[in-house]
């Protein structure tokens, strides 16, 4: 799987080796060898190499925010979260391509789009756990959004049991009541705070 242009060398870290174990169109494990500006005899790190992904918190002109209740394999549980998705079509894509997989999930998650004049503002992109993976999400505030006449096209491979709107205040008393877990939806919810488009 090739890997990101934002996780590439420069400025004293260079890849000596790389090993793929495992791979599937999602994912590949590997083992790199790198050298860092201060490790300058190379390090051995399992990696796993995953395609970049979108965040979205779509929100209604009443100012409430859409989330899913989804069930994930890994942790056994059905957790809320904001609507994402992985970026199928190329590794690194421009900008509108990355905008239409963000308009995409945004309406086969939730069965929400955007409204007519809305706007899908870029809120930059995270690492999802950089001590493992080089996994990254672009985030987007979608605002405002309105329900799909047709709703929610889940595909197979989602388990999303309910979308409901949920307020700035009960979703901050759900983040505080551990309710809300997801990294992604934390992440987001930090940079639409420290970007001032909601209020702590």
């Amino acid at each position: 799987m090739q890997k990101s242009n934002l996780v590439r060398d420069r400025d004293g870290w260079e890849t000596v080796s790389s090993e793929t174990h495992f791979a599937t169109p999602h994912l590949a494990l590997a083992t790199d060898e790198v050298r860092t500006p201060t490790q300058r005899a190379g390090r051995k790190w399992s990696v796993v190499h995953r395609k970049p992904a979108v965040v979205i918190a779509p929100l209604t002109r009443e100012g409430k925010f859409v989330l899913i209740l989804e069930e994930r394999i890994p942790i056994r549980a059905a957790i809320w979260s904001m609507p994402a998705g992985q970026i199928d079509e190329t590794l690194e894509p421009n900008e509108e391509a990355v905008r239409a997989v963000a308009r995409r999930e945004l309406r086969e998650e939730t069965g929400y789009e955007l409204a007519p004049g809305a706007e899908l503002t870029p809120l930059g992109h995270y690492f999802t756990s950089p001590g493992f993976t080089d996994e990254h999400c672009y985030f987007f505030l979608a605002r405002p959004v309105q329900k799909c006449a047709d709703g929610a096209q889940h595909d197979d491979t989602e388990a999303i049991v309910d979308c409901r709107e949920f307020s700035a205040d009960v979703m901050r008393q759900m983040i505080a009541d551990g309710e809300i877990r997801d990294a992604n939806t934390l992440s987001i919810w930090a940079r639409l705070v420290a970007t001032g488009e909601i209020f702590p």
